[in-house]
């Protein structure tokens, strides 16, 4: 049996509602972790680069419970799963009605910017969660480069699949025909 288009677009369709989903709850789990220490939440975290700073922001979140801190890393894990299977999914997609060697070459580079952007941010979250007690400068510092690394991936990923879209000569699908 092979696979229809329609089924890679239902497939594609999911991941993108998981993802936008669990970026809610991302944003909803973030909103008890906003202090006065850690104005963007756990992004503050990410970015705290010593165990100073690190344990000012875990003393900030004693009052809300390190519950919230816990429970936004592991939806993070899960997220991470989510939105590389879906930019892989997205880049494949984009990428079907390209078959020059250039765009291909380029098109494997995207994805690999994205999987290398998810296993950053895997890294990243396992570090947060070994700096949870007591944070220690090298998990601190780790985070944070990890952080760096996948917004950078995340980032030069995206821009590659728009030049890549940019540079097309004629439309998706043609005027006149229906998708397979």
């Amino acid at each position: 049996m092979t696979d229809t288009g329609g089924t890679r677009h239902v497939a594609l369709g999911v991941l993108i509602a998981a993802t936008v989903a669990l970026l809610a709850v991302q944003f909803g789990l973030n909103q008890p972790l906003l202090t006065p220490y850690a104005p963007q939440g756990m992004i503050s975290f990410q970015l705290a680069a010593t165990a100073e700073s690190s344990q000012i922001i875990l003393d900030s979140w004693r009052t809300v419970g390190h519950g919230w801190v816990v429970a936004s890393l592991l939806t993070g894990l899960l997220l991470v799963v989510v939105y590389t299977t879906m930019l892989v999914r997205l880049t494949d997609y984009l990428m079907r009605d390209r078959p020059g060697v250039r765009e291909q070459k380029e098109g494997r580079w995207v994805k690999r910017l994205f999987i290398g952007a998810g296993l950053a941010s895997t890294v990243e979250n396992l570090a947060l969660m070994n700096n949870l007690n007591p944070p220690t400068d090298s998990m601190s510092l780790t985070a944070t480069m990890m952080t760096l690394a996948s917004y950078t991936g995340l980032l030069l990923g995206a821009a590659g699949l728009f030049l890549i879209r940019a540079s097309r000569r004629h439309p998706l699908v043609p005027r006149g025909t229906s998708e397979p």
